[in-house]
């Protein structure tokens, strides 16, 4: 079947824009309509100045970008696998990353000094990596060396979090994860260690540390940064193995066990298929919980005929339903909003990019200082060694 938008009614819709969810995590509200598709004389200069710019020139699409973004992507994929692309690729002396700020980060650590990284829209933030700044993770980690129980653990980040953080982790020998080898960073991490502070995702991180690795509710506190001490005693701080940071994804945060009961009343034999920075209630609820490359590869693997509500991005969930008419696909959420940052990488955006780099001027050059990339490195390179 083709994929049909959600019906504008107050109650399956909150028009993009035009209404705010109150039920809704911190960072979910959208902030305007979407602008209308771009006219097919931007399709065309996009094509010519890629064309133009030849070898030279890379594009980066992320799964989470407009289709009319993706059309014009070498390689798609989740934000490790773009970096990992880019630094497979020394001879393009531009990257033009189609994501966020964290990743174009991630590519610039990742490839040579002679590569330069583009972010076509420099507000395409991520609310998520924006909740854990550098001095609020290294005021939590002064409370951690008082307590004298620094020392017996071990920081892990999750990719999506700036440099600076992957910086501060790399520092304190701790590891960068992504959602498909979270279970594996945390291992690693309580073979060196007996806590875990686990940065910016607190869903993920209690998510992987509960459903993969045994450990209970009762072992995992959340640290809010805008609390004195996090918001924790000092006894909780210590009885702890999982330090949750206060954070979330604003698009899967807003996900609800709600929404799984309905989608099941709505859709019987639906398979429920979400993210694991989705909230604990809602992972525990669904059939099948995943990566974004993992979700790709189960709705691909699915049966013709099979129903799938889908926890993750909006455009991707489209994207597949398009790709997939066999299959039923729907977004799990009635209410529906697109990563609003993500969508603020759009053609326009992408083609005064890339006439730019024609004209031989590099915009919205992206570039980490050499000591925050050093270990932001260290720690990258050290969630590559995982075993």
């Amino acid at each position: 079947m083709t994929w049909a938008e959600p019906s504008s009614t107050a109650t399956a819709l909150l028009l993009l824009g035009r209404g705010s969810d109150l039920a809704s995590e911190r960072g979910v509200d959208c902030p305007g309509e979407l602008p209308a598709p771009s006219d097919p004389d931007l399709v065309a200069r996009a094509a010519a100045a890629k064309a133009a710019l030849g070898d030279r020139l890379f594009v980066l699409g992320h799964h989470y970008q407009r289709d009319e973004v993706i059309e014009f992507a070498d390689v798609t994929g989740d934000s490790f696998k773009l970096a990992k692309e880019a630094a497979a690729r020394p001879q393009a002396e531009y990257i033009v990353f189609c994501g966020v700020h964290f990743m174009a980060e991630s590519a610039d650590i990742l490839t040579s000094d002679t590569q330069r990284v583009v972010l076509p829209d420099l507000a395409a933030g991520c609310s998520m990596a924006d909740m854990a700044a550098l001095g609020q993770v290294e005021e939590a980690w002064d409370t951690l060396l008082d307590l004298d129980i620094a020392g017996r653990t071990v920081p892990i980040t999750y990719m999506n979090s700036s440099a600076d953080i992957k910086g501060f982790v790399g520092r304190n020998k701790g590891v960068v994860c992504t959602s498909s080898n979270a279970e594996r960073a945390l291992r690693w991490a309580f073979e060196r260690g007996e806590k875990v502070l686990f940065l910016p995702d607190q869903h993920l991180g209690r998510n992987t540390a509960v459903l993969q690795m045994g450990l209970t509710l009762d072992d995992c506190v959340l640290y809010d940064p805008h609390k004195p001490g996090g918001g924790l005693t000092a006894q909780q701080l210590r009885d702890a193995k999982m330090i949750l940071w206060r954070g979330h994804c604003s698009v899967h945060g807003r996900f609800t066990l709600d929404c799984v009961t309905e989608v099941r009343e709505r859709i019987p034999g639906v398979n429920v298929l979400v993210h694991p920075e989705c909230r604990h209630e809602v992972v525990t609820a669904a059939d099948y919980v995943g990566s974004t490359e993992y979700i790709i590869k189960m709705i691909e693997a699915a049966p013709a005929g099979s129903a799938w509500a889908v926890g993750t991005e909006l455009n991707l969930v489209r994207r597949l339903a398009n790709a997939h008419p066999d299959k039923q696909i729907t977004f799990l959420d009635r209410t529906v909003c697109y990563c609003s940052t993500m969508n603020r990488i759009d053609l326009p955006h992408l083609v005064w990019a890339l006439e730019e780099l024609v004209a031989g001027r590099v915009v919205n050059e992206i570039t980490v200082d050499a000591e925050t990339a050093h270990y932001a490195r260290a720690a990258l390179d050290q969630m590559l060694a995982l075993p």
